[in-house]
Order: structure tokens, then C-alpha cells, then sequence
């Protein structure tokens, strides 16, 4: 909305706007700091407002009785706290973002879409205390349904929207930069969505890992639903412990908004060899808004938890984070900054198999693993810190990869 209001200034009334307004960098930290603000200042009176709904956090006992012993305490306090989060990340999209970027929209869409159905989720626990919410199939379903439209939309862009004036096709060109004998070699090579959307990037590696064409395309498609289903799902299995799930995420964000920053520019995608994907920015500045959520919703979701952001929260962020990735084609990169969710969603499935294929034999004391911890006996606050611990280094080591390759 900034950006349209400066264009109509200049343009209708030629009205001076600093030009500081209109760069990513300070939209990104607009962004950051509106969403920070918003969640912590209404966080109060939405805490109390889901108390009175009665939204008590509720406890897993069919494979985990201990659970309830260990958070007893938790029965009472307020979930759908996911609902501040989303608010603020929206607000702060209308205002700092190119409403007229692909990215926007796309951004808009998934985070009302998974909301309403993590929302719709948290709902039905609420009001069947019994309930465990909305059948896994039909959950699983919904999102599977998102990832696959955007999926679709990004490999085979419809034609009609390719030369109009609003939501163009993402544009990317891989460039090369290398030194040899003194000289310095520079390449371009302008891509369309379908284009770069088949190629695929390692951490470490310079230029394309491989790249899939035509028929293949399908393939992309596969990896796409299962990049923004599986992370939105992953980051739902680590919110279990109070700021576990934020501060993780606020890590990962944060690689992913620096490459997307990056990516947006052209002497620093080509000096760092890195894809140049134009738009990236308005990725960034959503990301960035995510982590000023995230670091608010942190001042209430902090031991000892006053809210959980519940499936409102988890399954949308998780599903951005996801999202944004398959954006800057760093899929294998958010496997590493987020090797966090990508142990909890192991952990959780190495517990199913073996439970239902070794006669009922567990590989962990209790799943997702953050639980395990718990049942050997470390505090829920050591467990958060050393989680937090670890998905900074692996958020450091893959900021390194943007150099080492």
C-alpha cells in the first residue's frame, strides 16, 4: 500500500516522498517492527479475550500419559494465539508490500488459507474437549490442495497473466562470476517461471544442482507439495514447548529473508553466484514480518507460556516458511536452517514405523523429540535453549554457504 501511495503522490499531485521509503531494506525493517509492535501490544487483550472463549491447551495421552504429568500446569492456558500472529503479518503486508507482486498475493492467500484451517482446527478441540480436531485426512487434504495451486500456478503460469500489469510471472536470471588469469567472466541467462522453477539449489554448491524439464516439470511439482506440506506439518509437531516453535522460527526466517534480499539484487546475486529472482524482496520483507511476530508473540509465548499460537499459528507460518523457499528455489537450504522442524517430523515418523512394524517397540521414550528430552528428565527451558542453540548454528552455517561454494 506505501508503495502505491508514493506512486499516486508523485504522480497525481508530485508530492516528494524520501526515496529511503520505497527500498526493500527499510520496508523490511518497517515490517519487522510494525508486526513486533502490533503483537505486543494487543497481545494482552487477546490472551484475555481467548481465556473467556475458554481455549485451554489440550494434552496428548493415548501414547504419552507422563505428558500430563509434565504439563499439568499447561491444561488451562489459552491456544489460538496464531490469531495475533496472522493479524499482525497481514497488516504489515498491506502496508510495507508491492501489492501488485505475485508474491503478495500468493502470500496473502496461504496465510488466510492454512489460518482458517488451523483455526478451524483449534476450533473443534475447543469445543469438544475430547476432540482431537480436524480428521488428519481431511487437514492433510486442505494443505495438500494450497500447495499443489501454487505448484501449478508457478510451473505452468496461466498465459493470460504473464503480460498483464498486476501479479506478473516470477522472472530469474542465473548468473556467473568467476576470475581467471586476472580476468573476470561474467554470464547471464534470462528465465522464465516454468524455467527456474525446475531447477533445484544445494547449500555449498555453485549453479544448479539438477534441473527438471517438460514431462519432468511433474516431478517439480511433487517436490513442491511436499516442501510447503511437510514444513507447514513439521513446524505443528514442534510446537510443543512454550517458545519452542517461535524462536526456531525467527532462526530460519531470518536465512531465508537474507537470501531473498539478495536475491533481489543483481551485483549481489552475481557476486555471491546466486540466483537473481526479481520481486524477491517483497519474500523478504514477509519474512521479515514474520520474525517481528514471532519475536512478539515470544513475550507472551516465553516460559511460562501464556498463549500458544496452536494450529492457527503453526500450520500457516510453517506453511510460509515452506512457501518461500520453493520461492527462492531453496528447498535443500531450508532443510539445513530449519533442521529443527526436519528432526521433529523425523522423529515422529521413525516413532509410527516402528511402533506399528517392530511389535509396538518405541525408538524414543516419546515423540515429537523435544518430548523425549522432557521424559529424561531435562527441564522444559533447557530443552527450548539448546534447541534455539542448535538452530542458530545450522542458520549460521547456512549463511556461510552463501560464500563457500
Amino acid at each position: 500500500m506505501l508503495l502505491l501511495l508514493i506512486r499516486f503522490l508523485q504522480s497525481h499531485f508530485g508530492v516528494h516522498v524520501p526515496a529511503a521509503f520505497s527500498y526493500s531494506s527499510t520496508r523490511m525493517l518497517l515490517a519487522a517492527i510494525t508486526t513486533l509492535f502490533i503483537t505486543i501490544f494487543l497481545g494482552p487483550r487477546v490472551i484475555r479475550k481467548l481465556y473467556e472463549l475458554k481455549t485451554g491447551q489440550s494434552i496428548r495421552v493415548e501414547d504419552c500419559p507422563v505428558l500430563v504429568e509434565l504439563h499439568e500446569k499447561k491444561k488451562n492456558t489459552p491456544t489460538m494465539g496464531g490469531i495475533l500472529i496472522l493479524f499482525s503479518m497481514l497488516i504489515s503486508l498491506l502496508l510495507w508490500m508491492d501489492l501488485t507482486s505475485i508474491y503478495s498475493l500468493i502470500f496473502f492467500v496461504a496465510t488466510i488459507f492454512l489460518g482458517l484451517v488451523g483455526g478451524f482446527d483449534d476450533y473443534l478441540k475447543m469445543k469438544h474437549k475430547n476432540s482431537k480436531g480436524l480428521r488428519s485426512r481431511k487437514k492433510f487434504g486442505l494443505q495438500l490442495l494450497l500447495a499443489a495451486a501454487i505448484g501449478a500456478y508457478l510451473i505452468w503460469t496461466p498465459a493470460a497473466l504473464e503480460t498483464g500489469r498486476f501479479f506478473k510471472e516470477p522472472v530469474a536470471k542465473l548468473q556467473t562470476h568467476s576470475v581467471q588469469d586476472h580476468h573476470v567472466n561474467m554470464s547471464s541467462e534470462t528465465l522464465s517461471a516454468k524455467e527456474y522453477m525446475g531447477r533445484y539449489f544445494l547449500p555449498f554448491k555453485k549453479g544448479s544442482f539438477f534441473t527438471l524439464k517438460g514431462g519432468l516439470l511433474v516431478i517439480g511439482l511433487l517436490i513442491t507439495v511436499f516442501v510447503i506440506t511437510g514444513t507447514s506439518n513439521a513446524v505443528n509437531l514442534a510446537d510443543g514447548l512454550d517458545g519452542l516453535a517461535a524462536g526456531t522460527l525467527v532462526m530460519a526466517a531470518g536465512v531465508l529473508a537474507l537470501f531473498a534480499f539478495f536475491s533481489n539484487n543483481l551485483e549481489m546475486s552475481r557476486y555471491l553466484n546466486i540466483l537473481y529472482i526479481e520481486g524477491s524482496s517483497e519474500i523478504a520483507i514477509y519474512l521479515s514480518a514474520m520474525i517481528g511476530a514471532c519475536l512478539g508473540f515470544l513475550w507472551y509465548n516465553g516460559y511460562p507460556a501464556q498463549v500458544f499460537m496452536g494450529d492457527t499459528g503453526s500450520l500457516a507460518l510453517g506453511g510460509i516458511l515452506g512457501i518461500s523457499a520453493v520461492l527462492l528455489r531453496r528447498e535443500f537450504l531450508l532443510a539445513l536452517c530449519g533442521g529443527i522442524f526436519v528432526v521433529e517430523a523425523l522423529s515422529v515418523i521413525a516413532q509410527v514405523l516402528s511402533y506399528r512394524y517392530r511389535n509396538k517397540k518405541r525408538v524414543l521414550l516419546c515423540a515429537p523429540l523435544h518430548h523425549h528430552f522432557e521424559f529424561k528428565g531435562w527441564p522444559e527451558t533447557k530443552v527450548v535453549l539448546r534447541f534455539w542453540i542448535i538452530a542458530l548454528v545450522l542458520g549460521l552455517i547456512a549463511i556461510i554457504s552463501l560464500k563457500i561454494q
